[in-house]
């Protein structure tokens, strides 16, 4: 395949754009700075890769090498767990997620017009290229609950993260207009040598660490192998389509992570983190950390996906080993 990549710089991307490229799948790195990525993907290790200027929420020439891929996977978005949410930031991580994948898709329909001809037996014409979009998307479309489960049947929430997932989502679904194949994926906070997990290792390694805030709250994760295995699959078989969540599937209490996370690093988890310290920091932004959602894989697990790492233990041992 030759598959169009954005947000291929960052933590979950970077892995797919060497995975891709290890099965020997040619790719599109779409970044708003070459120069990062061409440091990120040295053109002597990744012969296979062509990397693409491209301004995320206008419209431009970079649209035209869409038409020349078989699938888009569109990682693009501002990080939320960074900063104080205030309007502005608010607004910036909205329009990251809305207008880009708005520009995203326009450019996969403009590279598959819908055509009215048919044959002579009646049968439609066949389309252009691409014919599949991945696109992703958050559990925090779900709200935030301490004892509710949600699967991908489940309604979303009202607060701030779960009306940007909405508009995001909303953006993706207008592929559909031109017959692609969409698949949306609901990622869990993704754990592995970056990320959420990156900024809790050191307190722990200072013997310092411990939950956040009061420990009650869920923790819905996934592996970030699991994530691109995962992503893989949804732009290679032709049956997956729709809401998928990607997460594991074993949530787990902050408490317990915590707790998992000390052993495995062999240091104590006493010291809380209370949430008045981490709203001080992040204002609205805390919601992150402070409050979660128990998301279960269900249609997930139907496709019969197999995880490498279903369990936290097993996941946070490879990850700090």
């Amino acid at each position: 395949m030759k598959v169009a990549i954005t947000g291929a710089t960052g933590f979950v991307g970077s892995l797919l754009v060497q995975r891709l490229h290890e099965k020997g799948h040619k790719i599109v790195v779409l970044t708003r700075n070459t120069t990062f990525a061409q440091k990120v993907f040295p053109s002597e290790a990744f012969s296979n890769l062509e990397i693409v200027a491209y301004t995320p929420n206008k419209s431009g020439s970079w649209q035209s090498v869409i038409a020349n891929c078989d699938g888009v996977v569109n990682l693009a978005g501002e990080p939320i767990g960074e900063g104080r949410w205030t309007p502005e930031r608010k607004q910036e991580i909205l329009n990251s997620r809305k207008l880009g994948t708005q520009k995203i898709v326009e450019a996969i329909v403009n590279a598959n017009p819908k055509t009215a001809v048919a044959t002579t037996g009646g049968t439609p014409t066949t389309r252009g290229l691409p014919t599949v979009l991945i696109n992703a998307s958050a559990i925090g479309y779900y709200g935030t609950s301490e004892t509710a489960t949600f699967d991908e049947t489940s309604l979303s929430g009202n607060d701030f993260l779960a009306q940007v997932c909405q508009a995001w989502e909303a953006e993706a679904r207008k592929v559909k207009d031109a017959g692609v194949r969409l698949v949306i994926l609901r990622f869990g906070i993704v754990l592995g040598n970056g990320g959420a997990l990156g900024k809790m290792i050191p307190p722990f390694k200072l013997f310092a660490g411990g939950p956040i805030g009061s420990g009650r709250q869920w923790f819905s994760w996934i592996h970030v192998e699991d994530l691109v295995s995962l992503i893989l699959q949804a732009l290679t078989k032709p049956e997956i389509e729709g809401v998928y969540n990607a997460t594991a599937p074993n949530a787990v209490r902050m408490a317990d992570l915590s707790q998992a996370l000390g052993q495995v690093m062999n240091r104590p988890s006493w010291l809380p983190v209370p949430g008045f310290a981490i709203e001080a920091l992040l204002g609205d932004g805390a919601i992150v950390v402070l409050e979660g959602q128990q998301v279960l894989p269900k249609r997930t697990i139907e496709t019969g996906f197999e995880y490498k790492y279903p369990n936290l233990q097993s996941a946070l041992r490879q990850i700090l080993n």
